[in-house]
């Protein structure tokens, strides 16, 4: 991938700047959530219920959601998102200070937050193409610095800080995400307008989703890139779901430690997306996918085997290297290669595959912690993640990379709304 372009423009670091903020308010909570929930149950189902609802708005309107994003203003639909987001959490809060704070309470509020994800992330990826000119070797320089910063934000900073004010009161790493939802939005909206994609003929919103659903099965490539992710949400929430507790009951560590090693594994994840530019130019973007899939899945059976927290925040560190670089170079290559007008439905679809796979992974965590003990899913995690990189080798394979981008480069005119990827068929890309 090369580009003339320099540097990136001004725009780029106010996108940058908002996603830091909101990044940092996600990573308070990723530790608060289920030390909150811990306060209320120690279920492990119940704790399932929590870290599912989260990704319930994807299974229920994702591919929908990116058909309305692209028939929105990008840049309006990502600061109402979180303007609403901040609104929200409002209630969360009261309720801690009330102490009424329950299960379904708290699954509510994940559900609505994650409703709010599903339209902020689907535009902001949409938007970050049109505001880069869709040149592949910009996109992949933003996306390792939206990476990084997102994984430094909300892994390595964010993790501590709210454990840390967890200790001061339940409500305070609420009203903490809340303020980083609200600086967020004010800055999405001083962003640059950016041209829209030519109208199509009027469509039904159902048949445009169905179009753009329809892209990303048709295309071997983007159906590789969608099932990683989708397979490893299934394996990473079965983890997620009993982190907590499996870092409490087997490697006896309080509130602080289960925040410092969340941290490792954000350290990890900063290496990663550090790295991936590079791991893309000496192997190739598809044997760099797969690669890091493959260390991803040996990661987490050093993580369900490790004898103490030193072993258990090296694994931890490892899997977030790999899921690092894994993250920059996938929706890189996508947005690349994705005509403009579908880029919002197919950055939805692919998500919704992922994010529908995770409500089955949290269940499955927490069914295998109940029925066997807590260290079942993570040796459970590792294999689906081992299996999950020898299946979609191929279909992410260099070949298929390099030709998927000269096709890109040599579409010219319009697009059409069409269900067909523009590109090389896959008979002339056999791995």
């Amino acid at each position: 991938m090369t580009s003339e372009a320099t540097k990136l423009p001004t725009g780029f670091g106010r996108l940058w700047t908002a996603q830091t903020v909101s990044s940092l308010g996600d990573g308070v909570m990723h530790a608060a959530l289920p030390l909150l929930a811990l306060t209320v149950t120690r279920d492990p189902m119940a704790l399932a219920v929590v870290a599912a609802a989260g990704t319930l708005p994807w299974l229920l309107f994702g591919v929908l959601g990116g058909a309305l994003v692209d028939r929105w203003d990008r840049r309006r639909t990502m600061w109402i998102a979180d303007t609403a987001r901040a609104a929200l959490l409002a209630i969360p809060a009261a309720a801690a200070v009330l102490d009424v704070l329950s299960v379904p309470l708290l699954a509510a509020v994940a559900f609505l937050l994650g409703l709010g994800g599903l339209f902020f992330d689907t535009a902001a990826t949409a938007y970050l193409p049109d505001l880069l000119g869709r040149d592949p070797a910009l996109l992949e320089r933003a996306n390792a610095r939206l990476r990084g910063a997102q994984t430094a934000a909300s892994g390595f900073a964010g993790p501590p800080a709210g454990s840390a004010l967890l200790v001061l009161g339940r409500a305070v790493p609420l009203l903490a995400d809340a303020v980083s939802f609200a600086l967020s939005a004010l800055l999405v909206r001083s962003l640059p307008a950016v041209p829209r994609p030519v109208p199509q003929v009027r469509e039904s919103l159902l048949r445009q989703a169905r179009a753009g659903a329809s892209y990303v099965l048709r295309d071997r490539l983007l159906l590789g890139l969608a099932l990683r992710p989708a397979v490893g949400n299934v394996a990473f929430l079965a983890v997620e779901t009993v982190l907590a507790l499996f870092a409490h009951d087997r490697l006896g560590i309080g509130v602080l430690g289960f925040g410092l090693l969340l941290t490792a594994e954000a350290t990890g994840g900063l290496l990663g997306a550090g790295i991936a530019s590079f791991l893309g130019r000496r192997l190739g973007t598809g044997t760099a996918l797969t690669c890091t899939a493959a260390v991803e899945g040996l990661a987490i059976l050093g993580l369900a085997a490790a004898p103490n927290p030193y072993v258990a925040g090296l694994a931890l560190a490892v899997c977030g290297a790999g899921m690092g670089a894994t993250m920059v170079l996938g929706p890189s290559l996508r947005q690349a290669i994705v005509p403009a007008h579908l880029m919002g439905r197919v950055a939805s679809t692919s998500r919704m595959l992922a994010m529908c796979a995770a409500p089955f992974g949290a269940f499955l965590g927490g069914w295998l912690a109940a029925t066997y003990d807590v260290r079942t899913p993570l040796y459970a995690a590792a294999g689906l993640l081992l299996a999950m990189t020898a299946v979609t080798s191929t279909m992410t394979s260099n070949r298929r990379v390099e030709a998927a981008l000269r096709g890109s480069s040599d579409r010219t005119g319009p697009a059409e709304d069409s269900s067909h990827p523009a590109r090389v068929p896959d008979a002339v890309i056999s791995a």
